[in-house]
């Protein structure tokens, strides 16, 4: 009699994997044993599924249409499996997130103390490749990050905050070179931008009570597209730049920079927790995104651009 089940799952992964042998693989099993178990499939449904030759593997008509039934229920029992698993089991295996490097390194490093305190079963494995604008079927969670424009496509997201570009300078670069008083002040000092084109041509502020300004760029004294690299610089008191309030959240705390132009922040960047469209979210990830939303409020206000720090010019 035919293991139907574990044939279903061998023929689904002799079509993914594009061969016998790589079905195998995946399933740690002796070839022998997928070749028979297809073997065995298409004798009891009396039809052939897949036409053979030396080079490669072909669906039959018969054959595409039942891959897309198998596919189908295997998906279904296994979201039934996880939903049935997440009512009596604690979070538990390892979760991939793909998230931006600023972000994991200035808000989640510091989080994860406490979500390994909540769920010690769960493990969370970071890829922090650089920005992040879309997500990524091959990871369970993606925190992505938009401006001006909503997330679009086959996926379920759920906002964690939002996030302003602040204007900041470190306290020495302030007193050697003064604090601009309007927008247009900015122009007589050293700038430090993002490496995208359209920001290097022309910088757009709003003020807190709605009144917006577009200024021409200064030429940069530093352009890079990696965000912790301009903090460092202006830490190290290069200029004034435009960072993530998320980034500069830390350094305006400790007194490390200060905040300029206070009532004027640059374009906002809206954070989703993103995964892959399914019925059924498994425990681990629930939990995790969960605890990111908790954590970072879930709504339209930015938690970290109520930092306020004094100019030198207010503490005179």
């Amino acid at each position: 009699m035919v293991d139907q089940l574990r044939a279903l799952r061998v023929f689904s992964a002799v079509v993914g994997e594009g061969s016998f042998a790589g079905a195998a693989r995946a399933l740690a099993l002796a070839p022998a044993v997928v070749t028979r178990t297809v073997a065995e499939l298409e004798a009891h449904l009396g039809a052939r599924l897949l036409q053979r030759t030396t080079r490669r593997l072909a669906l039959t008509a018969v054959g595409q249409t039942y891959l897309d039934t198998t596919r189908r229920l295997l998906l279904e029992l296994d979201e039934a499996d996880a939903q049935a698993g997440s009512t009596t089991q604690q979070p538990r295996g390892s979760l991939r997130v793909l998230t931006p490097p600023a972000f994991a390194v200035h808000q989640l490093a510091p989080l994860l103390p406490r979500l390994r305190a909540l769920h010690p079963r769960l493990s969370v494995e970071l890829t922090l490749p650089g920005a992040v604008d879309a997500p990524d079927e091959a990871y369970d969670v993606s925190i992505v990050s938009m401006a001006g424009r909503p997330l679009q496509g086959d996926f379920i997201a759920r906002q964690l905050a939002r996030s302003q570009f602040v204007l900041c300078a470190s306290p020495g670069y302030l007193r050697l070179r003064g604090v601009p008083a309007e927008p247009e002040g900015l122009l007589g000092h050293e700038a430090l931008l993002p490496a995208v084109r359209s920001l290097r041509r022309e910088l757009t502020l709003q003020h807190a009570d709605g009144r917006q300004v577009t200024i021409p760029a200064p030429p940069p004294a530093l352009a890079s597209g990696h965000l912790e690299m301009l903090l460092a610089a202006t830490v190290a008191g290069l200029g004034i730049a435009g960072l993530p309030s998320f980034l500069a959240d830390a350094a305006l705390r400790d007194g490390r920079l200060q905040r300029v132009l206070p009532e004027w922040a640059g374009l906002t960047l809206t954070l989703y927790a993103a995964m892959p469209s399914r019925k059924h979210l498994p425990a681990a990830t629930k939990a995790f995104v969960d605890f990111l939303v908790q954590s970072f409020g879930g709504g339209e206000q930015d938690p970290w651009v109520a930092v306020r720090s004094p100019s030198p010019r207010q503490r005179a």
